[in-house]
């Protein structure tokens, strides 16, 4: 039987096999309604040709859904402590590799085409507050990704998505909307 890695129940026993802890320093939340993974996921337009980079998978909800959907799925998790769980939680899902590290210090162009190319690579997260400004920074900059679909605060997706002469428009709203099209979903 797969465990509902949405449950909060089955959720607190899966870390306390592990032994896991929150760190409030990496601003770490999982998803525990069972629609959020699956719709972050639809949303995306993920199929087989897919490569899906993945920036903190948790528990690896999201992950899964995922995994259903793209060619591949490579997961960056910063959080070493998370790795006898997602081992326990991913096992058997043969299209998901995990990488282990700190995605503002890989080498995105590296990263896609070791463990995504020939497929076409698009981002999936649920993004940590602290982070959100230099990860979709570093994810554009770089160019490499058709699409990049995450998860983030209302009031920082409304400031990305905001029109000139509005109260959320500002800098990093300019930037995202030079690069790319911003859409609040």
């Amino acid at each position: 039987m797969t465990m509902e890695l949405t449950d909060v129940n089955e959720i607190r026993a899966l870390l306390a096999r592990h032994g896991f802890r929150f760190s409030k320093s990496l601003g770490q939340n999982f998803l525990v309604a069972d629609w959020v993974p699956r719709d972050i996921a639809a949303a995306a337009g993920l199929d087989e040709n897919v490569g899906v980079l993945e920036i903190g998978p948790g528990v690896g909800c999201l992950t899964r859904e995922l995994s259903e959907r793209a060619g591949k799925v490579v997961a960056v998790e910063l959080d070493g402590a998370l790795r006898p769980v997602l081992a326990e939680t991913l096992a058997g899902l043969a299209n998901v590799e995990l990488v282990y590290g700190d995605v503002l210090r890989q080498d995105l162009a590296a990263l896609t085409a070791e463990h995504i190319s020939p497929l076409r690579p698009a981002v999936c997260a649920n993004l940590p507050y602290n982070v959100t400004t230099p990860v979709l920074t570093k994810l554009i900059e770089s160019g490499l990704f058709g699409t990049i679909t995450v998860m983030l605060q209302r009031e920082v997706a409304r400031r990305i998505c905001a029109a000139p002469d509005t109260p959320d428009y500002g800098a990093f709203s300019v930037f995202v909307q030079w690069h790319m099209t911003a859409e609040l979903l």
